[in-house]
């Protein structure tokens, strides 16, 4: 999309967008423009050209940031046109969602749809991969005796809700664990066909697990399932914005992200995706009468809800698409490989993150034999100012390491040195 038509879309969904937030993404267009030339693994190695990017977000300056998995600061673009969208909407209120508001969420779903590879009517806004794949998994018409096959190192909010439809309804859930380092794609994609059986109605998988960083070879797994008639819901809370992928790649069933993770959007935003066919079998979480079975939207009934956040996802989109994925990505995945090369192999310094390049991204995590987790992050935080989260369950036993693309590799410079001296001097 060309800078023109972006800027009559962002003028089109909730008022005019404040003139200093377009500056900053002309500015920001400008830069790409002097680099688009260099091959996105060259560029991810340039120091000085991310020290660039950084001035264009406002992280905390009393502490190291390391935990933007769980929600990472909008770009300070994004986070100038999220503020004229709550400015505008608070001016004309009810007048705004009342006669706008549907409109402007039509076009911020075609975006985003545009985005993910997959067609608007497929696609709704949410607030969170939580609720994303919660509606999936609340919206089967379980019955005792069937199936679902899951991952301990999957995330917790959605293992709870298959927990809940066992206890309500009586179905059961068949449980595998990851190996932390595969040997190959095939002792994955094994574990979970081994795992399905003639009862099996749905195979939860995630495209990157959230607490090592490993990503999985979706659609692999993903062909042995369909081949035994069986749905595959895929947890993407990390992929979408990480890595270089369309929905049609991993051609799953139902898809979840969050938005506000690696794309960059302000806090409380996700998406749903749903296979158009696989839209009428699923049971609405609240009762709307306004769409048909067939409709996606059956499942986005929500009240009255913060629509400016809603809104900023096009601008999230426009400054993830200057930069360009390719360009992301692999930036990211330097920057993971910068800190754990200098580390693995390290005298009582354990990865949980697999070595192959091609199995991980931005996390990685690490623990350090004989001190709990929960301690090295403290450690870490109290005595270097780096924060990360502790990670403690399901045979993973560290912190996550999350960069983002405004980290610096002095900062991580700090983690590999403080990593070293915890492991020499605890006891």
């Amino acid at each position: 999309m060309r800078c023109a038509s972006k800027r009559q879309f962002l003028q089109s969904v909730g008022g005019i967008v404040g003139a200093s937030a377009l500056l900053s993404f002309a500015s920001l267009e400008q830069a790409i423009a002097q680099v688009a030339t260099l091959a996105p693994a060259t560029l991810a190695q340039d120091d000085q050209f991310w020290r660039s990017i950084r001035k264009r977000f406002t992280p905390a300056s009393d502490f190291i940031q390391l935990e933007n998995g769980y929600y990472s600061l909008a770009a300070d673009p994004v986070l100038d046109a999220y503020v004229g969208h709550v400015r505008r909407i608070n001016k004309l209120s009810s007048f705004y969602m009342r006669g706008r508001q549907a409109d402007d969420m039509l076009a911020v779903r075609a975006h985003l749809a545009r985005l993910l590879g997959c067609s608007q009517d497929e696609l709704i806004v949410t607030r969170n991969t939580t609720e994303s794949l919660d509606s999936v998994i609340a919206g089967f018409d379980w019955k005792a005796g069937d199936e679902a096959v899951m991952a301990e190192q999957d995330y917790g909010s959605m293992l709870d809700m298959f927990k809940l439809q066992a206890r309500r309804h009586g179905m059961r859930n068949n449980i595998v664990s990851l190996p932390l380092h595969p040997q190959g794609d095939d002792e994955i994609v094994e574990l979970y066909s081994n795992a399905i059986t003639p009862k099996t109605r749905l195979l939860m998988i995630c495209h990157m697990v959230n607490i090592t960083g490993q990503i999985l070879p979706v659609r692999k797994i993903v062909d042995v399932a369909h081949a035994k008639g069986v749905p595959v819901m895929v947890d993407g809370a990390h992929t979408f914005g990480q890595l270089d992928f369309r929905i049609g790649d991993l051609d799953c069933d139902y898809y979840g992200s969050s938005l506000h993770k690696w794309l960059g959007a302000p806090l409380g935003v996700g998406l749903l995706y749903v296979r158009r066919e696989r839209i009428k079998a699923l049971w609405p979480m609240f009762g709307d009468a306004s769409f048909a079975d067939d409709d996606i939207r059956k499942l986005n009934h929500s009240g009255t809800r913060p629509v400016a956040t809603d809104l900023a996802i096009i601008d999230a989109i426009r400054f993830h698409e200057s930069i360009g994925i390719e360009r992301k990505s692999a930036r990211l995945r330097y920057l993971q490989r910068y800190w754990t090369d200098r580390v693995r192999g390290g005298k009582r310094i354990v990865l949980h993150t697999p070595e192959q390049p091609q199995r991980s991204c931005a996390i990685a995590n690490v623990g350090i034999e004989g001190i709990a987790p929960a301690q090295l992050a403290k450690t870490l935080l109290d005595k270097y100012r780096i924060f990360t989260v502790a990670i403690d369950g399901a045979g993973v036993h560290g912190v996550r390491v999350t960069p983002q693309l405004f980290t610096t590799t002095a900062e991580l410079d700090t983690l590999v040195k403080a990593l070293r001296e915890i492991a020499a001097t605890t006891t």
